[in-house]
């Protein structure tokens, strides 16, 4: 049981890593860029129990989205270098595929279904997002904060 979750968590973050290197990232984001990725491939895999992928991948999401913000307010950088590194496990690149290669067969049922089934995995990772960025948003907004990453000028000139 723990070999059948952890191994994929670390092999999520060896291929998390690779893509930061590729991409430049550096210092603290090349080591807790790709550790959110294996935490929301940890949490996608410990929701397997509810037999809904489409909702796996949304708490997933949520948890990979609000580590994301956490990450981004600790260390003094936009939220995007740990939300796009979370989430590429989780893109549906294979039901894409498949999508595709029953329309070019001209297998319109299976196309519909993994092309709906896919839009619907797109679709929860996307509504995990927004749900965690508002709240955040939200939550800066009530507390008086202005947007998160926004610093408001208390100083009376404009320069």
């Amino acid at each position: 049981m723990a070999k059948e979750i952890l191994i994929p968590c670390l092999c999520v973050f060896a291929a998390c890593v690779g893509y930061c290197v590729r991409y430049n990232l550096r210092r603290r984001a090349l080591f807790f860029a790709p550790l959110g990725a294996a935490l929301g491939w940890l949490a996608y895999l410990l929701f397997s129990f509810l037999n809904n992928d489409i909702f796996q991948y949304f708490l997933a999401t949520v948890l990979v989205s609000s580590y994301a913000e956490l990450m981004a307010r600790i260390h003094k950088a936009p939220v995007t270098v740990y939300l796009i590194v979370g989430i590429i496990p989780m893109v549906p690149g294979g039901g894409i595929y498949y999508a595709m290669e029953y329309c070019l067969r001209g297998d319109m049922d299976h196309f519909l279904s993994s092309g709906l089934h896919t839009f619907g995995i797109a679709g929860g990772i996307a509504v995990g997002i927004l749900l965690v960025s508002s709240l955040v948003r939200l939550f800066h907004s009530i507390r008086g904060g202005g947007t998160p990453g926004h610093h408001q000028k208390k100083s009376g000139y404009g320069g």
